[in-house]
C-alpha cells in the first residue's frame, strides 16, 4: 500500500506543471469488468488547447490523463492501478451540447499482477481506450469508456482485462 500511496504522489507532483498551465478538470468513474469486478476511477485531466482540423463538422483535440483505479474484490483479488495517457478526441459542433469520440494509448502499473483470474504477466501494462460521451457548456461531459489493459507480448503471461465505465468529468 504504501507504494501505491508513493506512486500516487510522484505522479500527482509529475503531472502537477501541466495542470496548473492548462484548463483542468476532475474525473470520476465507476464501471465493472467482463468478470463483473467493480472499478472506480479518479483522474486527472489536462486539455492540450490545440486543435486541428476545425471544420463545420467539429475538430480533433486531446487531453492528457493521468487517473487512479480501484479494481474491487475479495481482500485476495482487490488491486490498484495508476495510468497516464495521452488521449485524442473527436469533438462535433454543437452549440450548447458536445458529441464526442476518444482513443488513447498510454501505460499504466498495477499493484500486482492478478485482477480476478485474469494473470498480468507484469505490473507494467499499456492501457487502450475507446470512449464516447457529451460535453456540455462549462466545461462539464458524461460518457462511456472501455479500457484494456495488456502488457503487449512483454511477458508470457498476458491475459489482460478490460473495464467498461461510465464517467463524470467536470473543470477544476
Amino acid at each position: 500500500m504504501r507504494r501505491v500511496i508513493g506512486l500516487v504522489a510522484l505522479a500527482s507532483a509529475a503531472l502537477g506543471y501541466s495542470f496548473t498551465a492548462q484548463a483542468a478538470g476532475i474525473e470520476f468513474g465507476v464501471g465493472h469488468t467482463s468478470d463483473s469486478t467493480m472499478t472506480y476511477r479518479l483522474g486527472l485531466n489536462s486539455n492540450w488547447d490545440k486543435s486541428w482540423l476545425q471544420s463545420d463538422v467539429g475538430r480533433l483535440t486531446g487531453y492528457w490523463s493521468g487517473a487512479y483505479t480501484y479494481w474491487e474484490g475479495d481482500k485476495s483479488s482487490a488491486n490498484n492501478s495508476l495510468s497516464f495517457s495521452p488521449v485524442l478526441v473527436y469533438e462535433f459542433a454543437a452549440e450548447t451540447v458536445k458529441p464526442y469520440v476518444e482513443v488513447g494509448i498510454g501505460v499504466a502499473l498495477f499493484g500486482h499482477t492478478e485482477v480476478e483470474s485474469n494473470k498480468l504477466g507484469t505490473a507494467f501494462q499499456f492501457e487502450d481506450r475507446i470512449g464516447f460521451g457529451l460535453r456540455f457548456a462549462g466545461g462539464h461531459e458524461v460518457g462511456i469508456r472501455a479500457i484494456h489493459y495488456s502488457n503487449a507480448g512483454l511477458s508470457t503471461t498476458n491475459d489482460g482485462v478490460e473495464s467498461y465505465a461510465l464517467h463524470y468529468s467536470m473543470p477544476l
